[in-house]
């Protein structure tokens, strides 16, 4: 009786390999749909909007001042860097959120090993607060704006000497000025309200966060897979420019860079992104190592695939635990670097970050301390929350490594 089925022998495992090679996969499209949609309105926001708006400080530049979604009535202008953070969120979501709920089985294993740990389940808490705030907050409550006759009020339950507000909004008790709900971390020397800043504050720490972060994972990880499944004279070459580039002082780039073009934040976080991949390519090359002489990848190598295939749907997708919990170091890492610069003064004035506002307030430490540690606690629990969040993902992500260590 005649058959339609083929055995081994007869299967095209050329033309297979090469459908495979040619698939997309659905996070592909919806990244590629969702950047697509992002160009077109970058592209509609450069062309046909004019003049740009600085949400820190208040002032238009241009002869004619339009914010970007201005004709559905929002008043908000994106920039460069909102662009580069939307970008980064889209990423995220369709290779980091989307394959959990792909995954469902695997999803409830992490996340019954997550619950396991509580200050990791109190972080990822703190972490969403932060990200939803900073992502929502500026929308709905208007930017910080100086005020003197509202300076130096104390925060609520605190009090100041009444010598130094001009006018105490609250009550004045026994010499003392008050603090009230109408601001309750206080205000700064200028007046304007902490609590406003700290929202803000919010949004620049997860732009700094995620855009450095999706650059030096982006790059780490291409050169840390391709050295170790090229091997040989690539391994060498590209391994011997990452020492160099790691021996390069980045910091001298900055202040250079900050003498020609002055500060800027945008300057800041793409400088420290293409700057800062070495140890993530090293951290990548030696997960990525192990896993060259596993069988599976003899395998598809027998089977004809293209390095292009082996790289992006074995290499990397295997050594995807190393790069999660390194975002989880990385991200904390390049917000206190930006609030580090801030506090020296090596930082963009003009924005309202966590570290300008540290910064702003260190001169008035003796009689208004909560300018400094308003900002500072708020600091100090993020990242101390990745940290947390970071020693549970490499449980559940790599539990060998735990049992090991036990």
């Amino acid at each position: 009786m005649a058959t339609d089925r083929q055995t081994f022998d007869d299967v095209d495992w050329g033309q297979i390999t090469e459908e495979s090679d040619r698939e997309l996969s659905p996070n592909f499209l919806i990244l590629a749909g969702g950047t697509a949609l992002m160009l077109l309105v970058a592209a509609f926001d450069y062309l046909f909007v004019t003049g740009t708006y600085d949400d820190a400080i208040g002032m238009d530049f241009g002869d004619q001042y339009t914010p970007t979604f201005d004709f559905i009535g929002w008043g908000y202008d994106v920039t460069q860097l909102d662009w580069l953070f939307a970008f980064s969120i889209l990423l995220f979501g369709t290779y980091v959120i989307l394959p959990l709920y792909q995954n469902p089985r695997m999803s409830k294993y992490y996340w019954r090993e997550m619950k396991r740990n509580r200050p990791a389940m109190v972080g990822l808490g703190w972490l969403v607060f932060i990200f939803v705030m900073g992502v929502l907050g500026p929308v709905v409550i208007s930017p910080p704006r100086a005020d003197l006759a509202v300076q130096y009020q104390p925060p609520f339950l605190m009090s100041i000497d009444n010598l130094y507000p001009i006018r105490c909004v609250g009550p004045v008790v026994d010499g003392a000025c008050q603090g009230t709900l109408q601001y309750p971390l206080g205000t700064t020397t200028d007046g304007k309200d902490i609590f406003t800043i700290i929202v803000y504050g919010m949004q620049i720490s997860m732009k700094i966060g995620f855009i450095a972060t999706l650059i030096v994972i982006t790059i780490g990880t291409a050169v840390g897979s391709v050295a170790a499944y090229a091997g040989g004279l690539v391994d060498e070459v590209l391994m011997r420019y990452v020492d160099i580039q790691q021996s390069f002082p980045t910091f001298i780039l900055y202040l250079l860079i900050l003498y020609i073009w002055g500060a800027s934040l945008f300057l800041f976080v793409v400088l420290f992104g293409l700057f800062a991949w070495e140890g993530t390519a090293r951290y990548v090359r030696s997960n990525a190592l192990a896993k060259t002489e596993e069988e599976y990848i003899k395998a598809v190598q027998l089977s004809g695939a293209s390095t292009y295939r082996i790289v992006r749907a074995h290499i990397i997708p295997n050594t995807a635990s190393s790069i999660v919990t390194d975002i989880t170091l990385l991200v904390p890492g390049f917000i206190l670097a930006e609030a580090q610069f801030a506090f020296l003064g090596l930082g963009d004035s003009t924005i309202p970050s966590w570290g300008v506002l540290i910064a702003a307030g260190r001169s008035d430490l003796a009689f208004a301390p909560w300018i400094t540690l308003a900002p500072g606690m708020f600091l100090f629990l993020t990242i101390l929350a990745f940290n947390f969040l970071g020693d549970a993902l490499l449980d559940a992500l790599n539990p060998e490594a735990d049992a090991e260590s036990e």
